[in-house]
């Protein structure tokens, strides 16, 4: 009886559900080891912590689904073939197979090209060269590994699919633990985000108390001060303990902010809080624990404001 060789739904289903995964898997697993590389070797000029530590956890959530599912779905797709050796040569799957090593085969000469291009210019630094590194091995590798599918025949014993998908396997829980030490448990991280919100809203504060200086050229006794019915502007709370913030006036320019930080802030972290590293030289840098920010006002930078003037004089 002849066996059909047509592709049917589910193998269409099948394999490009299988191609899918296998692409979103790749690209989240570069993608990974490009902010590893990033955290590890930081380009002053370019690198910023809090969004190297958002495409970490997005990829880490792609390759902790996708990967599980194209191998699952490649095991489906070889058991068939096994079966049905006939539909080794569907349409939709060569075409597939061709595709993937046509991009494959692509990226290999787009990374060696940039690779030379880099060399001639003097450009060569670590960490380029790990990532040219990780691009190539992974498109040399997805590339043999699907030019020797499309040679083997299916009905040939052979463990090299199975190894291949147990050291994946392996390779991908290895590149999401790495992805858990740097930027830690989801409690971890939920920790991170609060001391931010801490962080942003001791800035705010801190801008308020400077308005209020420029208009009225004293600081504000408390933080109940500076709540305006007119602007609408309440003093935040801590967002976990629901409690306001430390404030005090320690001279007629002096004042100082604290607040409880469940968190120690650390190299390059401060990309990630809105205020850090800003053009007025304004550091939040703290420990974890209750921490103080003591700051002084410069009045020639900070000149009373026309209202301030009339409020002044009415004083």
């Amino acid at each position: 009886m002849d066996i059909p060789s047509r592709s049917t739904a589910k193998d269409v289903f099948s394999h490009l559900l299988a191609i899918v995964t296998l692409y979103m898997g790749v690209i989240s697993f570069i993608a990974l080891y490009f902010q590893y590389i990033n955290v590890r070797f930081p380009d002053v000029l370019e690198f910023y912590y809090a969004a190297a530590l958002d495409i970490i956890r997005m990829s880490m959530s792609v390759l902790i689904i996708a990967w599980p599912v194209f191998i699952f779905i490649s095991w489906m797709i070889y058991k068939d073939l096994r079966s049905t050796p006939a539909k080794t040569g569907m349409g939709i799957r060569k075409w597939l197979l061709y595709l993937t090593l046509f991009i494959a085969s692509i990226t290999i000469m787009v990374d060696l090209i940039t690779l030379i291009n880099y060399f001639l210019n003097g450009e060569i630094t670590t960490r380029f060269v790990l990532k040219v590194a990780v691009v190539l091995i992974v498109a040399a590798a997805v590339f043999g590994y699907y030019l020797w599918d499309l040679r083997r025949e299916i009905g040939t014993k052979t463990v090299l699919a199975r190894n291949v998908a147990i050291i994946t396997a392996i390779l991908a829980a290895g590149t999401i633990v790495l992805g858990f030490v740097c930027v830690g448990t989801p409690a971890e991280q939920r920790l991170v985000r609060l001391d931010a919100q801490r962080v942003t809203d001791l800035s705010i504060i801190q801008n308020e108390v400077i308005n209020y200086y420029s208009l009225k050229r004293t600081l504000p006794a408390t933080l109940d001060d500076l709540n305006n019915s007119i602007s609408g502007f309440v003093a935040p709370m801590d967002p976990d303990a629901q409690v306001v913030y430390e404030y005090a006036a320690m001279s007629d320019i002096d004042f100082e902010l604290c607040a409880i930080f469940s968190t120690t802030s650390v190299e390059g972290q401060q990309a990630s809080y809105p205020y850090y590293g800003s053009a007025y030289g304004q550091n939040w840098t703290h420990e974890s624990g209750h921490a103080c920010f003591t700051r002084t006002i410069d009045p020639e930078l900070y000149p009373p404001t026309s209202t301030g003037k009339e409020e002044f004089l009415y004083q």
